[in-house]
């Protein structure tokens, strides 16, 4: 019996750069099957030539046992290939039907469309989903969890075969991400091939059937889930161990750096008051939507608020002024680093010198020579991994572009860094990297804010824990006092009385 698809290494290249050298991949149907790595291992390259992006420059792809070659994502959605990304490509004017069916809408004998037909099978595709879904809302106003599940109907409506889920949790809250594997289990069980990217192992575990293993562009190992350990594909991952990814060391806690004093927005957080000293790593943990970004953000002056102070070594920060805030010395990696942390269309040693300018130009001007020597420093301290520093960030591996985005904000020498989600979308190895970064930072005495979904990584870096709840701080927790337990519960409950910070 032949397998639902099969890859035998497949090559392919962009100039002298090999993404893939050879690369293996058996999907049977009825299964889910995690294709891991770290970033640039080359796990999306071999996604764009499975879903028709990209031709293979060789190698052996099969398709129920026949030779295909896919010239167009078009021709792969025709054999069966789906690929639902991590943001979701709808058309934000269009309704929930039109996107499902959008250039194959059902028609009328009269020449128009029908789109009581259509507003019909979109409602039915969800519901078989479990989710029903207006199908008359609009795309624009729908969450990225809701989005995923519109892209996923449409793939059943085109009887897709072949799903490939590419970090498909990464934006989303823990309620949404059980909702996603439960209908990732419900296309399992209905005979459909899973290709599932994540670089969450617990889901990866909880979900998935069979893992296979890529590191720079080649194939490592498949293995049934059940015969390996994190530990293990971690080794296969990086090819070699990591035994300590949250190397946090004893820093000397000083001064006041950060003070925050009944900062409130209507609406999104009120009264949030706490301290950041020297040397500190205080990390605002919580649920998504709880207002942890909304917090730092308006710290840094991105977001407005209503009332409260912001200082820095006991200097008011100007309200709503981020140019104030770095003047103070306050620098700020963002959530969102490709939206708001990078130019992606400039190189690499732009974005490093970026809020530097002033600094780099020379009677005004400022040329990529000025720029070279600065972006060179901080892309070796980092361990950017880059050909050259005139490679635009978009060609960058995610853990490499949150390296760059951080050698911006340490080239400036700050005094407070917040870091938002520093390691969301990368890979364990780079996690290990930015967290020792983090942890060296804050051991020369500068202070540290740090958001994180992830509770390990709070556990494992964070000197203090402060909870949000609904816009609110629930509790102040030291490292020695902190488990998984008492923060989970602190950031799902309201406090019994003030929370001291």
């Amino acid at each position: 019996m032949s397998h639902l698809l099969e890859l035998h290494g497949v090559a392919k290249g962009f100039g002298q750069v090999a993404a893939l050298a050879s690369a293996d991949l058996v999907l049977d149907a009825g299964t889910i099957h995690a294709l891991v790595g770290e970033n640039g291992a080359g796990k999306s390259t071999l996604v764009k030539v499975i879903g028709g992006v990209y031709s293979r420059d060789a190698g052996e792809f099969l398709l129920d046992g026949e030779s295909v070659d896919f010239r167009s994502t078009a021709d792969a959605k025709h054999h069966g290939i789906a690929v639902i990304y991590q943001e979701p490509t709808l058309f934000p004017d269009l309704t929930v039907a039109e996107n499902i069916f959008v250039g194959r809408q059902p028609y009328t004998r009269f020449g128009t469309i029908d789109r009581a037909s259509m507003r019909r099978s979109a409602r039915e595709l969800t519901a078989q989903l479990g989710v029903p879904i207006d199908p008359d809302r609009e795309a624009r106003g729908l969450s990225i969890a809701d989005q995923q599940i519109v892209e996923i109907a449409k793939a059943i409506s085109l009887n897709a075969r072949v799903l490939i889920m590419d970090e498909p949790t990464a934006a989303l809250s823990g309620v949404e991400v059980d909702r996603l594997m439960g209908v990732a289990r419900q296309l399992r069980d209905e005979g459909k091939g899973v290709i599932f990217i994540s670089h969450r192992f617990d889901e990866v575990f909880a979900l998935c059937d069979t893992i296979t293993v890529m590191r720079d562009g080649r194939y490592i190992a498949t293995n049934p889930i059940a015969d390996v350990t994190v530990d293990e594909i971690i080794r296969q991952m990086v090819g070699r161990s990591v035994e300590n990814l949250f190397p946090k060391e004893e820093a000397e806690i000083g001064h006041v750096v950060l003070d925050v004093e009944h900062l409130s927005r209507a609406g999104v957080f009120e009264d949030v008051s706490f301290q950041v000293r020297s040397g500190e790593i205080v990390c605002l943990a919580g649920l998504v939507g709880a207002g942890r970004s909304e917090i730092a953000r308006a710290v840094f002056g991105v977001d407005r608020y209503d009332s409260g102070t912001v200082k820095i070594d006991g200097t008011v920060v100007p309200r709503h002024r981020p140019a104030a805030a770095m003047a103070l010395g306050m620098g700020f990696v963002p959530e969102d680093r490709r939206k708001q942390g990078l130019a992606m269309t400039a190189g690499v040693a732009t974005n490093i010198t970026l809020a530097i300018r002033n600094q780099v130009a020379k009677a005004g001007f400022i040329t990529s020579k000025l720029e070279q020597a600065p972006a060179a420093e901080w892309a070796r301290r980092l361990h950017v991994k880059t050909r050259a520093l005139d490679t635009h960030a978009f060609m960058l591996s995610g853990g490499n572009q949150q390296k760059v985005v951080l050698a911006k904000w340490l080239a400036t020498n700050p005094k407070l860094l917040i870091v938002d989600e520093p390691t969301r979308g990368i890979d364990v190895g780079t996690k290990a990297e930015v967290h020792r970064l983090i942890s060296e930072l804050a051991g020369t005495g500068v202070a540290v804010l740090m958001i994180s979904s992830e509770l390990p990584e709070v556990l494992g870096m964070a000197d203090r824990v402060l909870t949000v709840r609904e816009g609110r701080l629930t509790a102040n927790i030291a490292r020695v006092d902190a488990s998984a337990e008492r923060v989970m519960f602190a950031a799902t409950h309201a406090p019994d009385s003030a929370v001291e910070t």
